[in-house]
């Protein structure tokens, strides 16, 4: 007689499917679905149909919105948003709160039917995502209540248009709509073509409760839907999709003074250290690239594995592929259900072929799959080649990479060796190492011995290629709110450099002594590459030369920067103590820079270097006050939400206040840890180079402040270009703020094009700079036994 352990080895798992009766006699019941505007319905036009992946059967028809549709949803939106923002944040935070306790409600009719619409799980679907748009609502409705305590002199944008993908409906949605309503702003949204369903359903849900009209707007769609969306009268577009789709929004919002946060493609590492708990990084690596069917863009797709457990792990792997259980999403036992659409499914087997033909071994679990529907066995490649397409190409499906290392450092290295920067996941006992590969790798978001963990009080974002801005949390809600106005002063009218010498220019007496400033690059002065100057201008006179700097001089100033990457390591009190040395040395030659400036013009100078004084002691004040957070996230984990330098930044300076514009801007980039390649005022650039001095006497490390002068839109269009610039500031005319956001998109670096103003004056500094200079990077750090 078999003993009940033998029983337990060899039981099957009985079919648990999970009714759908409910959901099936509502679709059935509306047939057809219009667009939700202004509160009600629209009636049905040209439309589309919605599939069940699992088994192709049609679901329901679903319009397809036109630009007047959107136009439309927008007119509807912008009528309402006074009257919402108007709202004490309590009565908003009641609205938010009947959203979260209707939702909750309806969570298994809501789980039903996002696994009919989009193929994953029931268990999925209903264990983790409806639970968590429940949990987006309730905790919004907590910002609407407290923020005028928390962001005091904060407004809401205004009309905000959202676009969200097919691998988490109603998560997304949740991510954008609670933010959004919490500050006082209004929507309209697009669902993914393939999976509207939900976001219907949650329009009944806003009409159900009497939400204000005009407050949330859906308008269903493709591709065109969402272009015509981006072109609409908005003031914020938040979108969450592919890199390639989020770099084409960049560049046909640039200059369009719309906000924007991007959330988009992702590579993941997923790093197994030798010491780690190796069944643990396995139930790890599930829930990293099985989980939704590897349909998600925070996927652990790289597994790297250190060489001295590579074959153990692998070997467990394997075993632990072959349980998983393929097939019905609506079976409460199944681990991996339908891809999205056949176009998605299509696309990963010709990856998976592509990367096979490229030498890489596929070991892929030998479950039976349905007979129809749109399935895709999950696995994973070894003997991967860093340039095989799947090392370097988003599969989004159940498909991973494993590699393997034998150092930390050749961790870190493989880790960081991709476009992407939006997760990464690291497996070790050791909290030591852990959290110093944590600190090390490129992403936004990184899980310590955990993965794919969310949360509605911790942000969300990448770094890179993988977008920018970040979705929950008080992170999140800063995106939704408009800093407050800055009194925009126009700048003086720069001529265009010359390098051919000025006739008939007149001089007084004696020829003076030649006065030629260089560039500065890595610490020391250097010739510009063209070796042509040009002539600085005074009161119709030539005051002095300047370098006439070019492409090859950036590039050259770029490489110095990245050499200087020790500047970021350093502790915040250190770059410090560099600051009030600056300052001290810029003190002690106060006399002659306000001669420098009033030379040139300056129309206050000896308050120009005073404030300039004070700017320096202002930010090394902040070098060692302005940190992160612990974020109250679930249970047994501390969330800490740490701001980190972006890493080489770009700034174009104005070309007003030539030695305060310059160190208004340079100094809180250089106090967060960035190293800066700037362009100074063009007509006026030598008080920014008599500062080179200064520098060399403040233990100022090499390349830190690198300094290149000449047509500042020419440079600053080669450094918004430059795929190792990570950001860029610029402060200018509109027409070079439209351009710099526009080239910025090739590696879509963030921006920041601000305007001219009263430099001595408090709109000069402030927290603002030092936000814009950071990136927020969340570690996820298990707490307790």
């Amino acid at each position: 007689m078999p003993s009940v352990s033998d029983i337990l080895q060899t039981m099957d798992y009985g079919p648990a499917p999970e009714a759908t009766g409910e959901v099936t006699a509502w679709l059935k019941a509306r047939g057809s679905f219009g667009h939700f505007i202004d509160g009600a319905f629209t009636k049905p036009g040209q439309s589309f149909t919605t599939s069940n992946p699992a088994t192709g059967e049609a679901l329901a028809k679903v319009a397809q919105g036109s630009a007047e549709d959107i136009a439309a949803a927008v007119k509807s939106a912008r009528a309402a948003q006074p009257g919402w923002a108007k709202l004490p944040g309590h009565e908003r935070a009641k609205w938010l709160y009947a959203i979260a306790r209707h939702i909750q409600k309806r969570e298994r009719f809501l789980s039903v039917l996002e696994t009919l619409d989009n193929g994953k799980p029931i268990r999925e679907t209903r264990d983790i995502d409806i639970p968590l748009v429940a949990r987006h609502f309730y905790h919004h409705a907590g910002w609407a209540e407290m923020l005028a305590d928390e962001f005091p002199g904060a407004a809401p944008v205004g009309v905000c248009g959202q676009i969200i993908p097919w691998n988490f409906p109603l998560l997304m949605l949740a991510w954008k709509i609670a933010p959004a309503l919490a500050a006082g702003n209004t929507v309209v949204l697009k669902p993914a073509e393939y999976t509207p369903l939900t976001a219907l359903a949650f329009a009944e849900i806003c009409a159900e409760i009497g939400l204000p009209k005009g407050v949330v707007n859906i308008v269903t769609g493709d591709g065109e839907t969402g272009a015509a969306l981006v072109a609409a009268e908005v003031d914020k577009i938040a979108f969450t999709g592919s890199t390639e789709v989020g770099r084409a929004i960049r560049k046909v919002t640039a200059g369009t003074g719309k906000k924007l946060t991007l959330e988009l493609g992702g590579k993941s590492p997923f790093v197994v250290f030798a010491d780690a708990d190796l069944d643990g990084a396995v139930e790890g690596v599930v829930d990293a690239i099985w989980f939704n069917q590897g349909q998600v863009c925070c996927a652990g797709s790289r597994i790297l594995v250190q060489e001295a457990v590579a074959d153990d792990f692998t070997k467990r792997l394997k075993k632990r592929l072959k349980t998983l259980r393929v097939g019905d999403p609506l079976d409460k036992s199944t681990d991996v259900g339908a891809i999205v659409d056949p176009v998605q499914l299509t696309r990963i087997r010709d990856l998976v072929s592509q990367g096979e033909a490229e030498g890489a071994v596929l070991h892929q679990s030998d479950a039976l799959l349905p007979p129809t529907g749109c399935y895709f066995a999950p696995g994973f490649f070894t003997n991967v080649a860093p340039a095989n397409v799947v090392s370097e190409v988003e599969i989004f499906g159940p498909v991973a990479t494993v590699t393997s290392f034998r150092t930390p450092d050749e961790a870190v290295e493989l880790a960081n060796n991709t476009r992407y920067g939006l997760a990464a996941s690291i497996w070790s006992e050791n909290i030591n190492l852990a959290l110093d590969i944590a600190g090390k790798v490129k992403a936004g978001v990184v899980w310590v011995n955990a993965t794919n963990i969310f949360d509605a009080a911790a942000g969300f974002g990448g770094y890179r290629e993988s977008g920018f801005g970040r979705e929950g949390g008080r992170e999140g809600m800063r995106e939704y709110l408009s800093e407050p106005l800055v009194k925009a002063k126009p700048e003086a009218r720069a001529e265009k450099p010359d390098a051919a010498p000025i006739p008939g220019a007149p001089s007084k007496g004696a020829a003076p002594i030649d006065r030629t400033a260089k560039l500065y690059i890595g610490g020391a002065q250097k010739r510009p590459d063209s070796g042509y100057s040009y002539a600085v201008m005074a009161k119709g006179r030539e005051i002095g030369l300047a370098g006439l700097g070019s492409r090859k001089d950036i590039r050259n100033a770029v490489e110095a920067a990245h050499a200087a990457k020790g500047w970021g390591g350093a502790t915040g009190h250190n770059r410090a103590q560099v600051l009030y040395y600056l300052a001290e040395n810029l003190s002690a030659r106060e006399a002659e820079f306000a001669a420098t400036l009033k030379a040139a013009g300056s129309p206050n100078p000896a308050a120009e270097v005073a404030t300039a004084i004070r700017r320096a002691f202002y930010y090394a004040a902040q070098a060692d006050k302005f940190d992160g957070a612990v974020h109250s996230t679930k249970s047994a984990h501390v969330t800490l939400a740490m701001p980190e330098p972006f890493g080489v930044m770009g700034i174009a300076c104005p070309n007003d206040a030539p030695l305060l514009g310059f160190l208004s801007l340079v100094l809180p980039a250089i106090a967060m840890g960035n190293r800066v390649v700037a362009v100074p005022s063009q007509s006026m650039p030598l008080a920014a180079t008599d500062l080179y001095q200064v520098f060399d006497t403040s233990d100022l490390p090499g390349g830190v402040i690198n300094i290149v002068t000449g047509p500042r839109d020419e440079l600053a269009k080669t450094l918004a270009q430059h795929d190792d610039v990570a950001a860029m500031w610029y402060c200018g005319s509109p027409e070079g703020a439209k351009m710099v956001e526009a080239e910025s998109a090739g590696n879509l670096k963030v921006t920041w094009t601000l305007a001219n103003r009263d430099w001595i004056g408090p709109d000069g500094q402030g927290r603002a700079f030092l936000t814009r200079a950071t990136q927020v990077k969340n570690i996820w750090i298990p707490y307790g036994e």
